[in-house]
Formats: structure tokens, C-alpha cells, sequence
């Protein structure tokens, strides 16, 4: 019988960098003698001295695990897929469900089981669990994003539920933190939401902001902007930034170090200048397209993969169907990530701001 085998990342050295290969035999055994006849060495990495399975081996037959069907001895058909998994530092073997569920990922070189377990032990914050934290909540728990922190404080009301797609009719004036925990729950049972009921303020930002690995701002307000852009900083975290306003959007990330929101926009505007999505509406497909971008940077970021919009600003413009990029750089002189700081601490941001953090019933809702 000739069944396909999945390769991972570790082994690939073996294959020569092929994710998947041919191999012939009657049962699973067979195709794993197979292999190591075909690969020099596979056999030690799956086999212990008294030739038996390595315990830290996994290895499965169409995404069920063989220790759940009859072991080595699992007969196999034609066209059939074998897949080799080992255990990776940082964690347990995935389960035979998790096999199943990520198996797209795992079939990519660039994310395969190494990349699918540093998304498991990922920890990413969302800012916000409206329009744009929700298809960021969405789509960073159906990527196995191990755990996933909501700050939000507002209930879902009717008019939300043109844009903020983590939401039902039957979830109107719930917590919008609960709602998102049951929707997560319902798509991944694997991640751990944790959930943060009180607003964002200078007082508890550095208690939880320090806890996850990426920041992803979502707030609809200067002030809160501003203090995530800080508390991130200050916190040595990665913050993935996006804005919205009626046919426009904005995304970036922020590194440690190699500039913040304050370097490109110095200070916010007077009061009352740029009118809230609350006051001037905002197209209710926008915030799923910029939120799936801040999803798809923070995923980038935990596998290590690809160019981050670092020090770039990318432009969307919904009514012309344009994306564009601009480069943008740390300003020596910014009084946060600058040369001689003097912004060291929290400081008093709807002072700064010259307006409070929450302006109405969707403010920290990211529209």
C-alpha cells in the first residue's frame, strides 16, 4: 500500500526539506520501516533501542491517533495519510483533536508543529472586544492561539451588531467580555480566554498588559490609545495598532524600542476635532478587514515569520480599494522611546488627551 506521510519540521533535514513523502507498506509499522529505509536516520528519531516508538512520538493515521486504533499494527489503504509528530519544548504533544483541527497549519512549511505549538503558548491581549477586536478574537482563537486576554468593560447593544461579528441578537446587554468568552469556547475549546471587565486605566494597565506576550489595540479614544501605546512600551511588549473611521483604516506594530505611536502622532487632536465612529459612522465591513490584519501580525510575530509592519504604516482606503505603506521611524526626540525620555511612568492621559477615555457606550469597543 502506498500512503502520504506528513513530515515535520525536525525531521525535514532527513527528506531533504519535503514536507510530505511516499512510502509503501501494510500497516503503520511497515511505512515507518519503510521510511527509514528510504531516509537514513528517521529511524532514530522515532524508533528506541528495543525498536519500538519513541513515547514522545506521536503518530497518526487520517488525524487519529494509533494508540486509539490498534497501535503499530494499524493496517493501512491506499492513499491513506500518516503523520509524525513529535513532542516540542514548551508543552505536550498536541492531541489527536488539535491534529485535526490545525491540520492546515501543520501542512505549511512556515508554520508546521513548531510553529502550531508557539501559537499555543501564545498570549495575546485584545483592547477591545467590538468592531475591530472582533475578528481579531475570532481569528487568533481559531488559530490556536493558546490564550487570549479581552479588555472590555461596555454590553453589546443592537447597533453594534452591524460590524462587531463576535456578537448576536442573543448576546444584547451582555457583558461584551462574556459574550466574546462563549463565542471563543463555541469555535476553540482550547484556548483560555481571560477576561478584564474593568476600563483600561493608568492604574491597572502595568497589572495587565505585562502578562501577555502581544498587545492588539482595538479602543476608539485618544486617551486609551495613547495609554496601551505607553503601558506597552514600558512593559517591553510588541503592540499591534489599528484605527478605523467611516471608509479608512490604519494598522502597524510597534517593537520595543524602535518607535510608538507617540512618534507618529506626537500629541492627539483638540477635542472634539476627529468625531468618534459613534458620531460619524464607520462602514460595517471596515473593521473586519483592518482586524483581520492585526490578527495576521500578531500570528506572524508569534511564529517568527515574515516582515512585520515595523516602522511602516499601512493605509486603507475601503471607496478606492487602495492599500498603500509609509515608512515611519523613532523620533530621537519622543518623550517615550526618544533618546532622553521623560516619560517614565502612567501618566494622566485624559488630562493629555484633553478628553475622558470613554466618551459613550462604545468607546473601547474599537468601533
Amino acid at each position: 500500500m502506498s500512503v502520504r506521510v506528513y513530515i515535520p519540521t525536525p525531521f525535514r533535514k532527513i527528506t531533504g526539506d519535503r514536507t510530505f513523502v511516499e512510502a509503501d507498506g501494510s500497516d503503520v509499522n511497515g511505512v515507518l520501516r519503510d521510511l527509514e529505509q528510504r531516509f537514513p536516520g528517521f529511524g532514530e528519531m522515532v524508533f528506541n533501542g528495543e525498536q519500538e516508538l519513541l513515547e514522545h512520538v506521536n503518530v497518526y493515521l487520517n488525524s487519529q491517533e494509533i494508540r486509539a486504533l490498534q497501535g503499530a499494527s494499524t493496517l493501512v489503504s491506499d492513499g491513506d495519510e500518516v503523520a509524525v509528530i513529535p513532542a516540542l519544548a514548551g508543552g505536550a504533544a498536541m492531541t489527536p483533536e488539535m491534529v485535526e483541527r490545525y491540520s492546515r497549519h501543520l501542512i505549511m512549511d512556515q508554520v508546521g508543529p513548531v510553529g502550531q505549538r508557539k501559537l499555543i503558548d501564545g498570549k495575546v491581549l485584545a483592547v477591545g472586544a467590538g468592531g475591530l477586536g472582533s475578528p481579531v478574537l475570532v481569528y487568533l482563537a481559531a488559530a490556536g492561539v493558546g490564550t487570549i486576554g479581552i479588555v472590555d468593560f461596555d454590553v453589546v447593544d443592537r447597533s453594534n451588531l452591524q460590524r462587531q461579528i463576535i456578537h448576536g441578537s442573543s448576546d444584547l446587554g451582555r457583558p461584551k467580555v462574556e459574550s466574546a468568552r462563549d463565542r471563543i469556547a463555541d469555535m476553540n475549546p482550547n484556548v483560555v480566554v481571560q477576561t478584564h471587565t474593568q476600563p483600561l486605566t493608568s492604574e491597572n494597565a502595568m497589572e495587565i498588559i505585562p502578562q501577555y506576550d502581544v498587545i492588539i489595540n482595538g479602543a476608539d479614544n485618544f486617551a486609551t490609545r495613547y495609554l496601551v501605546n505607553d503601558a506597552a512600551f514600558l512593559s517591553e511588549k510588541i503592540l499591534v495598532d489599528g484605527s478605523i473611521f467611516l471608509f479608512e483604516g490604519q494598522v502597524t506594530t510597534f517593537f520595543p524600542g524602535q518607535g510608538c505611536y507617540r512618534c507618529l502622532y506626537p500629541s492627539p487632536p483638540p477635542p472634539g476635532m476627529v468625531p468618534s465612529c459613534a458620531e460619524a459612522g464607520v462602514l460595517g465591513v471596515l473593521p473586519g478587514t483592518i482586524g483581520a490584519i492585526q490578527a495576521t501580525e500578531a500570528i506572524k510575530v508569534l511564529l517568527e515569520q515574515g516582515d512585520p509592519l515595523k516602522n511602516r504604516l499601512l493605509l486603507y482606503d475601503a471607496l478606492a480599494m487602495d492599500f498603500r505603506t509609509v515608512k515611519i521611524r523613532r523620533d530621537p526626540a519622543c518623550p517615550l522611546c526618544g533618546d532622553a525620555p521623560s516619560v517614565t511612568e502612567l501618566i494622566d492621559y485624559e488630562e493629555f488627551c484633553g478628553s475622558p477615555f470613554h466618551e459613550g457606550p462604545v468607546a473601547a469597543a474599537g468601533g
